[in-house]
């Protein structure tokens, strides 16, 4: 089975080494074992573990999320239900920003619509973000 190095396992999964060693201080990666000349050295299940927590860290999963799917992938004989809700909240946390960011644009489009240019003094942008109570939707 290969091993790799810390440089090399960062390079396979595009994690920092400073990352990965963070990882491992906080549980989430097993501490590997060392070469006689001190290199910590890991194998391909090392490797798949970090790649799963790069991907889970992509998609926006916090790091406790995380610690709970690892343990769940480690008991593939136990129900897929806490995975679902842990989704499931990811996902809600996911469409409350998108919801959050379609009400920031109308409001960015309401505050340039019909106003591109003139005197700062007739700015409607500028008048907006001085008046909360002038923007149409809360932030």
């Amino acid at each position: 089975m290969r091993e790799y190095s810390i440089g090399e396992l960062s390079r396979a999964t595009g994690v920092k080494v400073p990352t990965i060693r963070y990882y491992e201080d906080i549980g989430l990666m097993n501490a590997p074992p060392r070469s006689e000349g001190g290199q910590r050295r890991y194998s391909g299940t090392a490797r798949d573990r970090l790649g799963f927590i790069a991907h889970a860290r992509e998609m926006g999963f916090p790091l406790e999320a995380i610690r709970s799917l690892i343990d769940l992938a480690e008991h593939p004989d136990r129900p897929c239900a806490d995975a679902d809700r842990i989704a499931g909240a990811r996902l809600a946390e996911v469409d409350a920003r998108i919801a959050r960011l379609t009400r920031l644009k109308r409001e960015l489009e309401r505050m340039l619509d019909g106003h591109r240019s003139g005197k700062v003094a007739d700015c409607r942008i500028i008048e907006v973000l001085g008046d909360h109570a002038k923007c149409a939707s809360d932030h």
